[in-house]
């Protein structure tokens, strides 16, 4: 499995995996603000995905990365319960923070130490050199959440 750049193809693929986590992050994949910002995200190529199967483009995503290069943000990240375990996100990771900008601080908005369900997903951050910067909103589903900072590299 490898990270490539997601095509315009996979959409419906991506709102599957979204439907996998919105009870960690909210009603997204019957959202069309949520449809239309993955488009674009696709269309201007900040839309990394793996495909579960060995050919690529069939079978749903085992995962996925969105980032904003004009914020230098990871702004979305899931991997699919199915292949939670196996490095996914750590690939999604490597391949969004080579296409931010190492120069300035990147930031994510992830899960608060206080929940539970977050905690992989804090680590994996941490293990990437993010530490909590300050606390943002509760999200759609209900969670609180952090913002999470990666210091510039030199």
């Amino acid at each position: 499995m490898e990270v490539e750049l997601s095509r315009l193809e996979d959409l419906d693929r991506w709102l599957v995996l979204a439907r996998q986590v919105e009870h960690l992050f909210g009603p997204m994949a019957d959202d069309p603000y949520f449809k239309d910002a993955v488009r674009l995200a696709i269309s201007v190529g900040n839309a990394f995905c793996i495909h579960e199967s060995e050919k690529a483009g069939i079978g749903a995503l085992a995962g996925g990365v969105i980032i904003s290069r004009e914020n230098n943000e990871i702004m979305w990240l899931a991997v699919s319960e199915t292949f939670r375990g196996r490095g996914l996100a750590n690939m999604l990771i490597e391949v969004a923070l080579m296409r931010l900008n190492a120069a300035t601080a990147v930031c994510v908005q992830t899960f608060e130490k206080s929940v539970p369900e977050g905690v992989a997903a804090r680590s994996l951050y941490r293990k990437f050199g993010f530490v909590d910067e300050r606390p943002a909103e509760i999200n759609p589903a209900g969670i609180p959440t952090v913002i999470m900072r990666r210091n510039p590299r030199s």
